[in-house]
């Protein structure tokens, strides 16, 4: 569970900002970009890597199915000659393609549950903190006056008299 998300409005936030310096907002915008980056790069080397081994049997049958079969590459390999002929060249293709759905699902399930349990959205960065000083990444505190139950928030009961 996500205990609760930054403000990234700057409503948001209870102080005042006081914006940055110019040659500081361009050294803090470049170190954005760089963690931004950075971030980006380990998700898309999470979900290749995660693909790349759900995926493999697909890909494996499917070679093997294309490397065999006598209209599209027809390889002398010993294995084409005795084991795989045309149509059980054609049954591995048909099978690596019907596999590969649920093998996909599978593969955005494991990224998503690891990328949620590891927390690597959560790691972006925004870009208001280059601009502003004193934007902090987590959430704000409720300011010490306000009750989630304001006078004018509370409903008079149907029925109930009121003073």
């Amino acid at each position: 569970m996500i205990p609760g998300l930054p403000p990234y409005d700057m409503d948001d936030q209870l102080l005042p900002l006081e914006p940055r310096s110019t040659c500081c907002c361009w050294a803090w915008t470049l170190l954005i970009v760089a963690t931004n980056s950075l971030v980006f790069l380990v998700n898309v080397l999470l979900v290749v890597t995660i693909f790349a081994v759900v995926l493999l049997p697909t890909i494996v049958v499917v070679y093997f199915g294309f490397q065999c079969h006598s209209r599209v590459l027809h390889s002398s390999a010993y294995y084409c000659k005795t084991v795989l002929d045309d149509n059980s060249s054609s049954a591995l293709i048909i099978l690596g393609f019907v596999i590969m759905s649920p093998l996909i699902v599978v593969a955005m399930a494991v990224y998503c549950s690891l990328a949620r349990h590891l927390r690597l959205f959560l790691c972006f960065q925004p870009y208001a903190r280059a601009v502003y000083k004193g934007v902090n990444g987590s959430p704000q505190p409720p300011p010490p006056n306000a009750s989630p139950l304001a006078p004018s928030a509370v409903l008079v009961g149907i029925g109930s008299q009121g003073p």
